[in-house]
């Protein structure tokens, strides 16, 4: 561990890989850090690099005025957390937990009744790309944790505030997953219908790789036209130009399930026979938007 002037007593609590990954970045930046996790013995590779192991999580919570909360879920955080509200109180708690927007609040409103100040965390990355470039990290919640604990934060990957809301960074955090895990759902479906003639996983990739990052470029257009509200606009494939039955057959004449597609298919058509078809693809937001 590296010597820190501006060293932070900091307790993490929960040592899968991402709590591990988060104490470790602490570790080497010179923080004092202390660990806890329910399973003994996962702390035993951040010992040896200078944390200080908690017996229980009542012990780490003394330990430090920061309290970084990494745990399964949002009611693994009130199991853990729920007896210890007086022993919190006053000090800091950062909750970098997966939970949805509605369990962030909950858990902001509950610290504020316990007297504890309260920062939610959306981590935009996986483990080993903690402290690398790549790496983000949302927050919400009291903006003065945020600015004082800013720093800190940074080891951990780029920073971004979005309002004492706490629910937001939860909310952000989830819409950009919900992109990510369509668009890998859509790679897995291109990787299926060409299996079927020989074609590879890894050589579908080459190739699915480098034309999916071009078309990203469509989204600021995309936004454009949603945001102002007009799907008439020029520059747009049209909706019925971008019926997808010819890949929906080509999907069941290879034997693949056709669910992925047959989901963007069932939102195309709902604007098409709502009197759209002529109307840009953007329109589709409005399937999304209204559902049924």
């Amino acid at each position: 561990m590296t010597t820190n002037n501006n060293s932070v007593q900091v307790s993490v609590l929960g040592l899968g890989a991402m709590g591990s990954a988060l104490a470790d970045a602490l570790l080497k930046a010179g923080h004092a850090t202390t660990v806890w996790n329910r399973t003994p013995g996962k702390a035993d590779a951040l010992v040896a690099r200078g944390a200080q192991v908690a017996a229980t999580a009542g012990d780490a919570v003394r330990s430090g005025r920061l309290v970084i909360a990494c745990l399964l879920d949002h009611a693994s955080v009130h199991e853990v957390l729920d007896p210890l509200a007086d022993e919190l109180a006053g000090r800091t708690l950062i909750n970098v937990t997966t939970t949805s927007p509605a369990e962030s609040r909950e858990l902001a409103a509950w610290a504020a009744r316990a007297g504890i100040a309260y920062l939610d965390g959306g981590i935009m990355a996986v483990p080993h790309m903690i402290g690398r470039p790549g790496s983000s990290v949302l927050y919400s919640g009291s903006a003065d944790v945020f600015h004082q604990y800013e720093p800190l934060l940074e080891l951990w990957g780029a920073s971004t505030y979005f309002g004492e809301d706490a629910g937001l960074a939860s909310l952000y955090d989830l819409a950009l997953l919900a992109g990510m895990y369509v668009m890998f759902a859509g790679f897995l479906h291109g990787a299926a219908m060409v299996a079927p003639v020989g074609v590879t996983a890894s050589e579908f990739a080459t190739r699915a790789a480098p034309w999916l990052t071009a078309m990203t470029g469509a989204f600021q257009g995309f936004a454009e036209v949603v945001d102002g509200g007009d799907y008439t606009v020029e520059r747009q494939q049209s909706l019925l130009f971008s019926d997808l039955g010819h890949i929906l057959a080509a999907s069941a004449d290879q034997g693949i399930s056709t669910e992925v597609v047959a989901m963007v298919q069932r939102l195309i058509r709902r604007q098409i026979d709502a009197g759209h078809g002529e109307e840009g693809f953007a329109r589709i937001i409005e399937s999304i938007k209204q559902p049924g």
